[in-house]
């Protein structure tokens, strides 16, 4: 065998060695090989009188007409700054009822959480991010409400400034 003839061989099974030990490696890993099995069981894999689920519902909003809330800088009827929204307290049902405002205090360091009735909150004027939301309730009512605590009873303040407690049930 020539020289160039046999240098052809080495070359031609490297390069067949190099195309085989990828889809080898692949088996032994657990990837997927060359020929994957289906997608979708047969009919047949399935138990029988289980049904397939409909496909999920899609509902598209546009960024016009929702806004996330938590973060969002809430002030008063009359633009006083009340703080920002740092939770939403949702009773078993999932029904939104109220939310956790940090109030007072100055980067963080005098700070306390109150909760106002969800019902008090106005997201009319919210077209950006940089907008805030209104809340009819002045910096004294506020001020005045208990602070949330995490675990406790929550008391929430309502619209009209009275304090209610929050009775989920069981």
């Amino acid at each position: 065998m020539s020289r160039n003839r046999s240098t052809r061989v080495v070359v031609l099974m490297a390069a067949a060695l190099i195309c085989a030990v990828p889809n080898a490696m692949a088996d032994e890993t657990g990837s997927p090989s060359a020929n994957p099995a289906p997608a979708n069981p047969p009919a047949a894999a399935k138990p029988s009188g289980e049904t397939t689920p409909p496909p999920p519902s899609i509902t598209v909003i546009s960024p016009a007409d929702a806004h996330g809330v938590l973060g969002r800088d809430v002030r008063s009827t009359s633009d006083q700054n009340m703080g920002r929204i740092v939770e939403v307290i949702v009773d078993r049902a999932g029904v939104v009822r109220a939310a956790v405002i940090d109030f007072g205090g100055f980067l963080g360091v005098g700070s306390r959480k109150i909760v106002v009735d969800w019902n008090a909150l106005h997201f009319g004027g919210v077209k950006g991010k940089s907008d805030s939301i209104s809340l009819e309730l002045t910096q004294d009512q506020v001020r005045a409400a208990p602070e949330y605590k995490e675990g406790a009873s929550v008391v929430v303040l309502g619209a009209s400034g009275t304090l209610q407690p929050l009775n989920i049930g069981p």
